[in-house]
């Protein structure tokens, strides 16, 4: 019997505590935040790709080639940081009809090229060099961590004015943040319609225009503010 009193006891204090406390007024809203740039790099990334039916010949002959790309790309100017080895394999594959195998060996590189007007003369020499396949190019802009910011600064204002809105009519006043949630995703941005994925021959590699339209960096958060 003690004890049940005593329980509700607590009980009853806490509920008076929490009706003694002063409600907040708050408001929640979103806000998101664009920045369109035009790129001024482009992350490449190709690869050389050899067939044959002996294993050791195949990896040779992929490896003169790679050999040639990269003596290439140093002589491009490419600063040794900006390309990198990403894969190497050497696959065997069964021709069940003659009942023999053979082998694909292959090789990629990734190569950052921090200055566009090069793009075309650059792609060209790579496919003279040997290159049969380019499996992806992607814009970028050398300035993502300020445009980041920038993006990030423009939601929050967006969030501001948004709660501005809506308690206009109420004759109350926005003031202070007291929660801010960043609901960005990470992703590396791709330039619309722009982003190229492609396998040709060395002899019929197509020539184009480049277009690197825009990329778009977008911030999303959310904001509580108190109410004034």
């Amino acid at each position: 019997m003690k004890k049940a009193l005593l329980i509700l006891g607590i009980l009853f204090m806490t509920m008076s505590y929490a009706q003694d406390q002063k409600q907040v007024p708050m408001i929640a809203v979103s806000g998101e935040g664009k920045i369109k740039v035009a790129p001024d790099q482009a992350s490449i990334s190709i690869s050389i790709e050899t067939k044959g039916t002996k294993a050791e010949e195949v990896k040779r002959e992929n490896d003169k080639k790679m050999d040639a790309i990269l003596k290439f790309i140093k002589k491009s100017n490419i600063a040794a940081e900006d390309f990198q080895t990403q894969r190497i394999s050497l696959n065997p594959n069964y021709d069940y009809e003659k009942k023999k195998y053979s082998y694909v060996a292959t090789q990629t590189v990734q190569i950052l090229l921090k200055d566009l007007s090069k793009y075309d003369a650059f792609m060209e020499g790579l496919v003279n060099e040997g290159i049969n396949r380019i499996d992806n190019v992607e814009f970028k802009s050398s300035k993502m961590t300020q445009l980041q910011s920038d993006a990030r600064k423009l939601a929050i204002k967006e969030a501001k004015a948004k709660a501005e809105d809506f308690v206009s009519v109420l004759g109350q006043k926005v003031g202070k943040a007291i929660l801010i949630s960043d609901n960005s995703q990470t992703y590396n941005p791709q330039p619309r319609m722009y982003a190229m994925k492609a396998t040709f021959d060395a002899e019929s590699a197509p020539r184009e225009t480049l277009a690197v339209g825009e990329i778009e960096i977008t911030a999303n958060v959310s904001v509580n503010f108190v109410l004034e």
